[in-house]
């Protein structure tokens, strides 16, 4: 069984400071076997994190679509924002990779989902983030789960760490997989070891914005 953090953010996303090298150092330290790295709208900070640690790195990214943000891992060709949900899901489709929903329910989210958006495109998607430690309120969890259930959706978990410190507050462990049709096989056997970050979290991704307008 393979310990997995599905979303994560590093340096090359506009709202975290969080160095490639403190970032594989955490997760050695944690025992994270898989880490998806999905920066805001680019793959250039996970293909580097790839060459660094081939084995332990998927590379991914999240989306800002027109209507929300998706949640990609085997990501060979970066997307831009700003593209319609189903462009953007085709796009994904044609180069083979994985595709799930960013924390949809999660209303203090600039990515968060409208109910109807959402059952547009679920017949699409391979999953749904069924826990995000970053939520504020776990109840955003809550009824992801129960959306996920309903519409026999298999979920996902990540921490969406935009620091070194909240790696790997939000795993799911499953079977070992290689690419996308062995991630969807296995996702149906996962086990959750999830819990909530702090709140104050969040000032890290300001302070990080901040600095970055700055420079």
């Amino acid at each position: 069984m393979l310990t997995v953090d599905f979303h994560c953010h590093t340096c090359y996303s506009k709202d975290s400071l969080t160095h490639l090298e403190d970032l594989l150092a955490a997760c050695r330290q944690k025992h994270i076997d898989r880490l998806v790295i999905t920066d805001h709208n680019t793959i250039s900070g996970a293909l580097r994190a790839q060459e660094m640690d081939p084995e332990r790195i998927i590379v991914g990214e999240e989306i800002m679509t027109q209507a929300g943000e998706l949640l990609a891992a085997f990501v060979e060709k970066e997307l831009p924002m700003g593209l319609t949900p189903l462009e953007a899901i085709a796009r994904l489709r044609d180069q083979g990779a994985f595709i799930s929903i960013s924390h949809p329910f999660d209303r203090w989210r600039e990515g968060h989902w409208e109910l109807s958006d959402l059952l547009r495109v679920i017949p699409l998607v391979d999953a749904i983030e069924t826990y995000n430690a970053r939520c504020v309120q776990s109840g955003f969890n809550t009824k992801a789960q129960s959306f996920a259930k309903q519409h026999n959706l298999a979920g996902t978990a990540g921490s969406d760490a935009h620091t070194s410190f909240e790696v790997g507050r939000a795993l799911l462990q499953l079977p070992d997989f290689q690419d996308t049709h062995s991630l969807i096989a296995g996702l149906r056997q996962a086990q959750c070891r999830c819990r909530l970050s702090p709140w104050w979290v969040h000032f890290a991704s300001i302070y990080a914005s901040w600095y970055k307008r700055q420079a």
